[in-house]
């Protein structure tokens, strides 16, 4: 199963980057590595947003259960993405306070890193605190990325793995076993 890439030496805590189309399955992974994960996890992930079928936004879901909006069709202002405004404010307020690696916190989930989340300098300057604090880190990017994931694809120290329809059952076992070791 071809499912690394490694660049460089590895680090004392992995740093672990999911790539993968929409819908292969990276938040799904994601969410099966935090329910069995045995220490202590913080951090967010991305759902969408759906009414009578169609989708119409994404919500930022923190792991200690606070949501809020990140973007919506119906949503104002000068940031945008395809039809969906997006709000820096929720994101600054509910997703980026879940970034930090504070005592006793053993890994840190971003789901994900997209053009939405990118808008904001405050996410990647938290992001690139992040890589260099002493905690584990699980990362979902879109593909294709953006400059700044192509940025983090590019970093040393990271383990990068492919998610797809035929390994993303099997991720989640491997996943916990590196972060285990």
């Amino acid at each position: 199963m071809e499912i690394i890439r490694v660049r460089g030496k590895t680090s004392i805590r992995p740093r672990i980057l999911l790539t993968g189309p929409a819908w292969c399955g990276k938040t799904t992974v994601v969410r099966k590595v935090v329910s069995r994960f045995p220490g202590k996890a913080t951090g967010f992930y991305t759902r969408e947003v759906t009414e009578r079928g169609m989708r119409v936004g994404f919500e930022i879901v923190t792991l200690d259960g606070k949501m809020a909006y990140l973007a919506h069709a119906g949503l104002p202002g000068p940031h945008r993405v395809g039809k969906f405004g997006v709000s820096l404010e929720n994101l600054h307020r509910i997703a980026l306070p879940s970034l930090f690696a504070s005592p006793g916190v053993d890994l840190v989930v971003v789901d994900e890193v997209n053009k939405m989340v990118c808008l904001s300098p405050r996410f990647i300057e938290a992001l690139e605190r992040l890589w260099t604090a002493p905690v584990s880190i699980l990362v979902a990017m879109a593909e294709p990325a953006e400059e700044y994931g192509e940025q983090m694809k590019r970093k040393m120290n990271k383990i990068l793995i492919n998610v797809t329809p035929d390994n993303r059952d099997d991720l989640p076992n491997r996943i916990l076993e590196m972060l285990s070791q």
